[in-house]
């Protein structure tokens, strides 16, 4: 079954769709609720828009169905195939198993109450901005600013290869994970790795209450901890080390400690190798 045009299933209740196609038109599926989708292709714009409870599962929407699901709440979507910019806008209670998003650009904009299991995030930039109560197990992205101005996030068996990953964060946590980033986590509060490895220049600086467990900073990581309040225990090497604030920081190894005349007070963070 195919349909198109403008709405043409609006205001729509305990509705599924089976293997159907929208090809055009915008808006197919608006103001509804207890909606069921399987097996389906959306290529028309907006098609799911405040819509109360809904479930998603083999289906496929392509480049054109931008902006496919805002406003809406309640959702459980699994084995998806998402190529559209700029999805999940202004959500809440959204439950995502194995979904693959090639194009991330603006997705999970101010959603909350996201649980997601084994989700691929390809190519655009900012994906969960200002998002809150999050929590993912497994996660691969090269998407670009992810996880900029979230709260209350708790992230499991990730790889993140990005720039600028978790600005402006507050309470989030990250376990076994591989994350690559250029600034990593600066101007956040309550942040917390355990057993990372973090890749990038520069990372976790100007950061409250920031914790480290068990991590290993690969080379890439200079100028690390810059004014931030730290605890970091280390395994190997820290290549270099900029005017930490205050806290304590522990490495087997670490190469240049720089604590210069701009560093802020307290300026009593305590630096040193576990042999000592």
């Amino acid at each position: 079954m195919q349909l198109g045009g403008e709405r043409p299933l609006f205001e729509s209740h305990h509705l599924v769709l089976d293997n159907v196609t929208i090809t055009d038109g915008e808006s197919a599926v608006k103001e509804s609720s207890d909606i069921i989708v399987r097996n389906c292709l959306f290529i028309g714009k907006y098609p799911l828009w405040h819509i109360h409870g809904f479930e998603v599962c083999n289906t496929r929407f392509a480049v054109e169905a931008r902006s496919a699901l805002w406003y809406s709440d309640n959702l459980k979507m699994r084995d998806t195939l998402i190529e559209a910019p700029k999805m999940f806008r202004e959500m809440h209670d959204l439950e995502l198993t194995d979904v693959t998003i090639t194009d991330a650009d603006e997705t999970f904009w101010r959603c909350k109450d996201i649980v997601i299991t084994n989700l691929k995030l390809h190519d655009g930039t900012y994906p969960f901005m200002f998002s809150e109560n999050i929590k993912i197990n497994g996660l691969h992205t090269d998407s670009r600013y992810v996880f900029q101005y979230v709260r209350n996030v708790e992230i499991h068996n990730a790889r993140i290869i990005t720039r600028d990953a978790f600005w402006e964060t507050e309470n989030v946590t990250v376990y076994d994970s591989f994350i690559d980033s250029e600034f990593l986590g600066w101007h956040s509060r309550n942040l917390r790795f355990v057993r990372c490895h973090i890749a990038g220049t520069q990372p976790l600086c100007y950061i409250d209450n920031l914790i480290l467990e068990d991590c290993i900073m690969d080379t890439s990581c200079d100028l690390a901890f810059e004014y931030s309040d730290v605890q970091a225990d280390i395994k190997g090497h820290i290549h270099s080390v900029k005017n930490p604030r205050s806290g304590e920081i522990v490495a087997d190894s670490i190469g240049e400690i720089i604590l210069d005349k701009n560093i802020k007070a307290p300026a009593n963070c305590k630096i040193r190798t576990r042999k000592a």
